[in-house]
């Protein structure tokens, strides 16, 4: 029997790596059928035509404090739509607020990306004196939709905030087989240092542009970073700026299964995160990316990479908004090209025997089907 889903976004990218490239593929190599509802549009691109098996659908964007409208699209969207699906996925904590009440829906899977509670204290656009109530308003949300619909969690970490087991969806990647060795020099002569993922002030724009500047200067533009992904907030005019200086490349916005190619060969990956409440309890998927094509990784000691990369000799710590310390690891790595092949050669090593998205995605395939057969209630106000 022909299972389908019904899966909706209003914050993310349509070309998250995560909804797009990991879990729909995996669901229409499944042979379900999904209808894809996101904010084409409002990111500058066209729905996608001509995939088997894949419907889009146009919402608007929720973005900042501008959120009501995709709420309220969202909303009739799930009415109108959702029951003609077996099972309604959704990737947003916004979209509880948008399914409370409605009848009539298959079985809704809430996708826990996050922690939304500790990331609202780094979001901009939260007033000072709401930060609190609104961590806490989303702590009573998560226990309502706990209640109400099954859970995937995206680290194993989350499982602390709720009081049941839920199935664990990492954010792994597939592994190439066989991984291009780090350092490998273009035309002119030049290496790649990468940063690939959502780059804002918190995540260490600021030290990433002036650890290309610093590595601009000391190898004469031999080493050049080169910056892969969409820009938020303060960062997108620093980078602006770092760009016409030369002091970086900036790809912006590139779908998964273009971007994840642009890493083979770099000779380090950089994931600079600074130590917000946000980010400790998570791997970077980045980080995860690097080590599948063979990338060494330079991190900031974060519990989760730390533990990772100490485990498995595949990359290099760094402390928190260290630019210097930062710009030492690159230029070790460039002077002993050994070394980088042996990090790059540990980093493929340990993403293939614990974190290959193959592995991953009968996991997730399971906990859609599980839901699909479990008979719907209304999620109740």
């Amino acid at each position: 029997m022909t299972r389908s889903a019904l899966v909706v976004t209003v914050v993310h990218h349509p070309g998250d790596a995560r909804i797009r490239h990991r879990q729909i593929q995996s669901l229409l190599e499944a042979g379900w059928q999904v209808t894809y509802a996101a904010p084409f549009a409002d990111y500058g691109l066209t729905r996608p035509v001509g995939i088997r098996g894949l419907v889009p659908v146009e919402l608007p964007r929720a973005s900042g404090r501008s959120r009501l409208t995709a709420l309220r699209a969202a909303r009739q969207l799930l009415r109108d739509r959702g029951p003609g699906h077996d099972v309604v996925l959704l990737h947003d904590p916004e979209l509880l607020l948008a399914v409370r009440g409605l009848r009539g829906l298959p079985p809704v899977v809430w996708d826990v990306h996050e922690d939304t509670a500790a990331a609202l204290e780094v979001r901009p656009w939260v007033p000072d004196p709401l930060r609190s109530p609104a961590g806490w308003g989303v702590r009573r949300l998560e226990r309502w939709a706990e209640d109400r619909m099954p859970l995937l969690l995206a680290e194993h970490e989350y499982a602390g905030r709720f009081r049941r087991k839920h199935p664990v969806v990492p954010n792994t990647t597939r592994v190439p087989r066989t991984p291009v060795l780090p350092g490998r020099r273009d035309r002119e002569g030049r290496q790649r240092v990468v940063y690939l993922g959502t780059l804002t002030v918190e995540r260490g724009a600021r030290e990433l542009i002036e650890v290309g500047r610093h590595l601009e200067a000391a190898t004469g533009g031999e080493v050049r970073v080169h910056v892969i992904g969409q820009a938020h907030g303060e960062a997108v005019p620093e980078l602006r700026s770092a760009v016409k200086d030369g002091a970086v490349v900036w790809y912006g916005f590139v779908p998964s299964d273009r971007a994840l190619p642009m890493l083979d060969g770099a000779l380090a990956g950089l994931s600079l995160l600074h130590d917000e409440a946000n980010f400790r309890h998570s791997m970077p998927t980045k980080v995860i990316e690097y080590l599948a094509h063979g990338v060494p990784a330079i991190s900031t000691p974060l519990p989760v990479p730390a533990e990772l990369l100490r485990r498995t000799g595949a990359g290099i710590l760094v402390p928190f908004r260290d630019v210097s310390a930062t710009v030492d690891a690159v230029l070790g790595l460039h002077r002993d090209p050994e070394r980088a092949r042996e990090l790059g050669r540990a980093g493929h090593h340990a993403a293939a025997e614990g974190y290959d998205w193959e592995t991953v995605a009968p996991v997730f395939i399971a906990a859609l089907e599980s839901a699909a057969a479990t008979p719907a209630s209304p999620p109740s106000p």
